[in-house]
């Protein structure tokens, strides 16, 4: 990659958080990043979670590598120990980040045994002391995501502080999962859906710190919910509705950044991003990396309008997997306008 590239800002005066994808394992990786980059030019998008040992002592290339057209993109590091952090900050750095967030939030068990993620936040000090580190090995952002709370405590004091200690180590921008992490007795996925969601909780943060950049993150899934939070503070990160219903983000250049939107009806827009992603699986099929790994992001591309399931269908028929993303894509427009031509294609 080009370590030297610009870094692509958005437009007028916004935020650069005023709107992100959140950073998501095993889907955030870099063909899905690229296929978000096709349908929104100025959303922050976030690498999925790199463990600082996987960088220190693993391929730095596999974790980091990833394509200029991909920018504003932040890297995400797991971690505890304030020179690891500073080390893998560096390397964020060279390879051309424009922002390191530490991960404060993340509940797992596999991330506990490390001793950091959501963990994290009963040792705020020992947080205060990775951020500055990484804020005096790199230029760029150093930025923290983390929940209001662990466990079922539902203490406003509780984040509060936490916020107030990473703050005077010199963080100014928090990412704040508005749910409680618990880490006993619940799975990741449940800790997405039943601990209760607190919005309050993150305004009044905003109000208490507000020179602080404070995004929101938790339960977002429609642009008016998007437009209200962004009456009470400075960002909204969007997760899992984003990842399943990309076009959701169509509208967001246009109606979040004063940016129009690519001229077209709506299904030439998304014809448009399939055959880019076409062309992009064209190219890392030459470079030997097999096509499905890309296709599984865009599955969501034509989500509520008719024939997708079909069109889902072919690019997830994994008899066709040995044909160019060019036929594959052939195929399943033909599916998605009326037709049935899998059975037919791996005969």
């Amino acid at each position: 990659m080009d370590m030297n590239h610009p870094l692509q800002t958005p437009v007028g005066a916004f935020s650069p958080w005023r709107l992100s994808v959140a950073p998501m394992m095993d889907w955030t990786d870099r063909h899905c990043r690229h296929f978000h980059r096709l349908i929104t030019r100025h959303a922050r998008l976030y690498t999925e979670m790199v463990t600082t040992g996987a960088l220190l002592h693993g391929d730095v290339p596999r974790h980091l590598d990833f394509d200029a057209a991909e920018h504003p993109v932040a890297l995400q590091l797991g971690g505890s120990e304030p020179d690891d952090l500073a080390a893998a900050a560096r390397l964020g750095e060279r390879w051309g980040y424009a922002e390191i967030n530490l991960n404060c939030g993340c509940p797992s068990d596999r991330v506990q045994r490390g001793a950091f993620g959501a963990c994290l936040m009963a040792e705020p000090d020992r947080v205060a002391q990775g951020v500055r580190a990484m804020r005096e090995a790199v230029s760029i952002p150093v930025t923290v995501k983390h929940r209001i709370g662990i466990d079922r405590r539902e203490d406003y004091a509780f984040v509060r502080d936490f916020v107030g200690t990473v703050a005077d180590a010199g963080c100014s921008v928090f990412i704040v999962h508005a749910r409680n992490a618990w880490l006993q007795g619940l799975s990741p996925k449940q800790n997405r859906e039943v601990p209760p969601l607190r919005y309050e909780t993150v305004h009044q943060l905003k109000r208490d710190f507000p020179s602080l950049s404070i995004a929101i993150n938790g339960g977002f899934t429609e642009a008016e919910g998007i437009a209200a939070q962004l009456q009470q503070v400075d960002g909204v990160m969007v997760g899992r509705a984003a990842y399943h219903d990309p076009w959701s983000m169509a509208d967001w250049d246009r109606r979040f950044f004063d940016d129009a939107a690519a001229p077209g009806a709506d299904d030439e827009r998304r014809e448009a991003v399939e055959l880019a992603m076409v062309r992009y699986m064209e190219a890392r099929v030459d470079a030997g990396e097999p096509w499905p790994r890309v296709a599984r992001h865009l599955l969501g591309l034509w989500n509520g309008t008719p024939g997708a399931r079909r069109w889902r269908q072919v690019w997830s028929d994994h008899r066709l997997r040995e044909c160019r993303p060019a036929e594959v894509q052939r195929l399943a427009r033909a599916a998605r306008l009326g037709g049935a031509p899998t059975q037919a294609a791996a005969a």
